[in-house]
């Protein structure tokens, strides 16, 4: 049985984290950049894990796994270095229908976490559905240079466009075919070398009505700067 794709919102959810060891830290860290309110269980904790909690960037709430701690929490990360305590907290945790990962025990997963290429707004998730983490590091690293941050860039650009473009109550096939058109034009080029002027002939060609660059350009820069 295969794994469906998703992508979750964790802005401000909460993220149980039992287990305080590199690979939890490694976890937390990726959360705490997707501004996830993470909780500790754990006996013993990193030296960075430490310090965030001293931050109170995250909150070590107990040294002892309880079912109490669950409450509110969207998704538990199971990472402690005992197997067996790790099998018996998920089996307690699916059988709520809570989503959990026990970090290399697929088996005792209800998800499972993808490797990420992130370039701002722009995220590449490369899974093996659990069969080999290392191949999917491998793959990440592969294509991780071949998006610089004029994709980036080009999201944010498309974020506006596409607004206006659906206000205006065109045909779908119109949308479409404006979309289809900037995405297939030599945009990416000209966002690598921040040249206003080509992408704001690009946009006139395609767009049937004016589309002010210097607007998208107030609040942010496009390009490499």
């Amino acid at each position: 049985m295969g794994y469906y794709p998703i992508f979750i919102e964790l802005e401000g959810k909460k993220i149980l984290v039992v287990g305080g060891g590199n690979v939890a830290q490694r976890k937390i860290e990726t959360f705490l950049e997707f501004g996830a309110s993470v909780d500790i269980v754990s006996r013993k904790l990193t030296a960075k894990l430490k310090e965030l909690v001293e931050e109170g960037r995250v909150r070590h709430i107990g040294r002892e796994y309880d079912e109490e701690y669950l409450k509110d929490a969207s998704l538990i990360i199971i990472a402690t270095n005992d197997k067996q305590l790790n099998h018996r907290i998920s089996k307690s945790v699916r059988e709520k229908g809570m989503l959990t990962n026990t970090v290399d025990q697929p088996s005792d997963c209800n998800f499972i976490v993808p490797s990420i290429v992130r370039k701002g707004e722009l995220l590449i998730a490369i899974s093996t559905s659990g069969k080999s983490p290392a191949l999917a590091k491998k793959i990440r690293k592969e294509i991780e240079s071949q998006f610089g941050s004029e994709y980036d860039s080009l999201l944010y650009l498309m974020g506006i466009i596409r607004k206006e473009v659906l206000k205006r109550g065109l045909p779908q096939e119109s949308n479409k075919r404006i979309f289809n058109e900037i995405i297939n034009s030599d945009i990416l080029d000209a966002l690598v070398r921040n040249d206003q002027e080509r992408i704001e002939d690009i946009l006139r060609d395609i767009i049937p009505w004016e589309i002010s660059l210097d607007e998208c350009l107030k609040k942010r820069s496009l390009g490499n700067d």
